[in-house]
Order: C-alpha cells, then sequence, then structure tokens
C-alpha cells in the first residue's frame, strides 16, 4: 500500500525528462501519470468483490506481485507506449492493492480498537503521496528516471515473503450473481472521468476529446447510478451511505482529498512560476506537511477518545481552511519559514481530520461489508484528488495562469489556493453531521450487578482465548502481517 501511494505522485517531477529521453512532447508524459490514475480507478469497484470471492490474502498477494512486476517492467521500458502499458499494468494492481490490504486491517481490529490504526494509516494514505514529488526528484536527479520504478522491486517481493507467512486468509460468503451490467457501467464511467480531470488542464477543457469524454462521463454516472439504487446485489453498495458515520465520513474524503491534492499541485507551482524557486526549494516547501503528518498520527489515539470525531474533526478542518488561505496571501509565500511552518500546520490539521474521519466512518459497518464499503471509499477519495488537482488548473487558466497569458503572475495561483480552502471550509460543514461520540467497545453479555457469574465469565473467556484460533491473537496477527506486506 505504500508503494501504491507513493507511485501515486513519484512520477510527476520526472516526466519531462521522461519525454526527452523517448523523443517525445511533453504532453505526451502526462499519460504516464494519467494511465495510472485511469487504471486504478477502474480496479477499485471490484476489489470488495475479489477479496469476499477468492479471499484477501490471495487477492492482496497477487495484486502485490503483480505490482511489483509491472514495477520491474517500468523500469526497463525503452519506449513511451511499453511504459504507459506497464504503467496500466501497475494501477489495476494498485486499485485492488489498497482496498483489499486496508479490509485486512479493519477486521483484524474492532471498531473501538480501531484508534490505533492511525500509526499505520497514515503512511500509505497521506504520507507516502507527499514524499513523492522530493523523492523523485532527488532520484530522477542523482540516478535516473528509471530507479523511480526500480526501487519498487526489492520492497515489493520482500512484501510479499512476509505476506505469505504474516497474513491468515479471510473469505466472505457471496451471495448472489457478479454484477455485470454495473460493472460494465462503472468501469466506463471511472475511467473516462478521469481521464477528463487528468488532461483537462493540459489540453483545454472544450478540446473534442476532453468534451467528449467528460460529457459520455457524465451521462454514463446518471445511469450507472440509477442502475447500482435498483441492482438486487450491486457492485457499488451505495445504500451504506445512508449509514450515520460513513456517508459524512465518504463526503469528507471527497472534500480534504480535492483540497489536500489541489494545494499540493498549486503551490509548488506559485512557488516556481510566480516566485522563482528551484524545484528543489518547491520540494522542500512543502515537505514539512510530511512532517504535519506524522505527528499527527501520533496524537489522534489519544485525542479521539476523548473529544469524539465530531468535534475533533471541525477542530481540526476549520484552521486548516485558515492555514489553506494563508498560504495565498501576498508576501507569505516569499518567507521560506513561513512557508515551511504553515505547511506543518497543514500536514498537523489535516491530518488529524483525515485520519478521525477514516477511522470512525466504519464504526458502525458490518463485517461482511467492510469489504464494499473500503472500495467505495477509496472511490470517492481518489476522485476528489483527480477533482482537486483539475479545480485548481481550471482557476489558474480561468485567471490568467496559463494559455497565452503571462504565467508569472502569481494571482491565478493565489485564486486556486483560495478554492482548495474552501473545499476544505464546506467540509467543516459536513464534520458536524459526524457522531459525537467514538466507537465504543461492544457491551456486556452478563449483567455487571451479578458477582457471582464473574469469575466464570473470566474464566470461560480466558480459555476461549486459549482455544479459539479466530480470537484476538489472531486479529492482532493479520494486522501485523498487514501492516509488514503494506
Amino acid at each position: 500500500m505504500c508503494m501504491n501511494g507513493l507511485d501515486s505522485t513519484i512520477v510527476n517531477p520526472a516526466l519531462l525528462t521522461i519525454a526527452d529521453d523517448f523523443g517525445e512532447p511533453a504532453v505526451a508524459a502526462n499519460t504516464v501519470e494519467i494511465a495510472f490514475l485511469v487504471a486504478l480507478v477502474v480496479a477499485l469497484p471490484i476489489a470488495g468483490r475479489l477479496g469476499d470471492r477468492f479471499g484477501t490474502k490471495l487477492v492482496f498477494l497477487g495484486s502485490l506481485a503483480t505490482f511489483t512486476a509491472a514495477s520491474a517492467a517500468c523500469g526497463a521500458a525503452h519506449n513511451l507506449d511499453t511504459l504507459v502499458l506497464a504503467r496500466v499494468v501497475q494501477g489495476l494492481a494498485g486499485g485492488l492493492l489498497t482496498p483489499v490490504g486496508m479490509t485486512i486491517l479493519f477486521r483484524a481490529f474492532a471498531p473501538h480498537e480501531r484508534v490505533k490504526l492511525a500509526k499505520v494509516l497514515i503512511v500509505p494514505t497521506a504520507l507516502m503521496p507527499a514524499l513523492g514529488p522530493p523523492l523523485g526528484g532527488f532520484l530522477t536527479e542523482h540516478l535516473s528516471w528509471h530507479w523511480l520504478f526500480l526501487v519498487n522491486v526489492p520492497i515489493g517481493v520482500a512484501a510479499v515473503l512476509l505476506g505469505l507467512f504474516g497474513l491468515r486468509e479471510h473469505r466472505e460468503g457471496v451471495v448472489g450473481p457478479f454484477d455485470r451490467t454495473g460493472f460494465a457501467l462503472t468501469t466506463p464511467t471511472l475511467g473516462l472521468l478521469t481521464y477528463a480531470l487528468g488532461f483537462g488542464p493540459s489540453q483545454g477543457w472544450t478540446s473534442p476529446g476532453i468534451a467528449t469524454c467528460g460529457t459520455v462521463g457524465l451521462g454514463l454516472l446518471v445511469v450507472a447510478l440509477a442502475q447500482q439504487l435498483r441492482a438486487p446485489e450491486p457492485l457499488l453498495r451505495l445504500h451504506l451511505l445512508r449509514d450515520r458515520a460513513f456517508g459524512p465520513a465518504t463526503m469528507l474524503a471527497l472534500l480534504t482529498s480535492a483540497g489536500l491534492m489541489g494545494v499540493l499541485f498549486v503551490f509548488p507551482l506559485l512557488y516556481q512560476a510566480a516566485l522563482g524557486a528551484s524545484a528543489l526549494d518547491a520540494g522542500l516547501g512543502v515537505f514539512p506537511e510530511a512532517v504535519g503528518l506524522m505527528l499527527a498520527s501520533q496524537v489522534v489515539d489519544r485525542l479521539l477518545p476523548r473529544f469524539g470525531p465530531r468535534l475533533l474533526t471541525t477542530s481540526a478542518l476549520v484552521p486548516a481552511a485558515l492555514v489553506f488561505a494563508a498560504l495565498a496571501v501576498p508576501g507569505v509565500a516569499e518567507h521560506t519559514w513561513a512557508v515551511r511552518a504553515l505547511m506543518f500546520c497543514v500536514g498537523l490539521v489535516l491530518g488529524t481530520a483525515v485520519l478521525t474521519v477514516q477511522i470512525s466512518g466504519f464504526g458502525d459497518i458490518e463485517p461482511a461489508d467492510i469489504g464494499h464499503a473500503m472500495g467505495l471509499f477509496t472511490i470517492v477519495r481518489t476522485l476528489g484528488g483527480s477533482l482537486g488537482i483539475a479545480a485548481g488548473a481550471a482557476v489558474i487558466e480561468a485567471f490568467g495562469g496559463s494559455g497565452g497569458h503571462d504565467a508569472t503572475e502569481a494571482g491565478p495561483y493565489r485564486a486556486a489556493i483560495l478554492l482548495t480552502a474552501a473545499l476544505v471550509a464546506v467540509g467543516a460543514l459536513f464534520a458536524l453531521r459526524l457522531p459525537r461520540e467514538a466507537p465504543g467497545p461492544p457491551p456486556f453479555p452478563e449483567d455487571e450487578d451479578e458477582p457471582e457469574n464473574e469469575n466464570k465469565d473470566e474464566d470461560e473467556d480466558q480459555g476461549a482465548s486459549r482455544s479459539d484460533p479466530d480470537g484476538d491473537g489472531k486479529r492482532r496477527h493479520d494486522a501485523a502481517g498487514a501492516s509488514a506486506a503494506g
């Protein structure tokens, strides 16, 4: 999962170098990144079904091995077509890897224990994407762009070996036939929308290809949603969005992902194009965000039980929106340490909100639905990131930061940053719909007022923990294996 998160952003600084090596125009190199994102989104809807049908361990390790092999193929590519094809395979494997891996982790812990996952979840979901650009720039400058992919190979091989011995198999009883109609509608919908959002900023929203993909994708989206709501066994279990915690959490995933990915896309452009900073300075400028994320992961497990999801998320998103807006204030971005301090705050407060939402949003989801809920959550979060980048690029273009206008003007970039602040602020409104209390332990089956049964119950529990292979020890064993493999 860490490799998957890293590969979503590590290639960005090397796109121009890749285009030069292959003798291709710069715009063609964007296909390397868009192909990965489109393939990843297309695979997400079937991740939960495959995990339930064939077992989470088999699907997780199979997708991990495929991802590793595709990484080796990317590193060995000698032309753009081969690289793009390998990235497609990488994306398909990655689309299964993250939701199935997260399902393994969430099934290993009861809802009231999932706060302990904060230190694990922060790495693949937020830290790795943040580390991607500076690491990609370093490897490209000091080694070659091939190492952006080859670095995954030894890590992937080691993770597969650890997973073989550290994970236990889990299958859910699959009821009903596979939703072929839903798959036939959902797959092109997600692919077309991701393609349009990815290429729209560079090719123009009114270009024939982008306009066609966007229009057809939106039309299919309406049809797909209607079909999924009527299907007896839908591919995407949209009824889960009616859950009091999962519904708001999914909407928050969309908005926070859009805001975070948007500002990580726009601010380096402001730093480089308008303020004349180097690519290395731009990467170092956003790096403190990753440090803030790590600190957030260390405190959420103590704050969430005390303050609850609603208060903690709202209290984090409001200052996050203010910090985003502060990045757009004239004169602030010119001061290096001011930028680094603000980026640290972005990681701290937004990381707190993201982790709280991801942990508490699944508190009432039944174990049998965890895989489907995780797939739906990941789809929305991924599309949110693409939407945030596309929206930021659209604002820059609309306010004169591209095309025939002077790209060194800071105004368009600051306007785009303010848009990301607005997205995070809207998220604070949805945070008010989260539950007040954090998920608690299940009620005791026996009345605590019966002291004569206490010792008996305790003895039975101890005996069960020694003899039951599906007890807490098994759950923690699975979590350790998934963490090591991811």
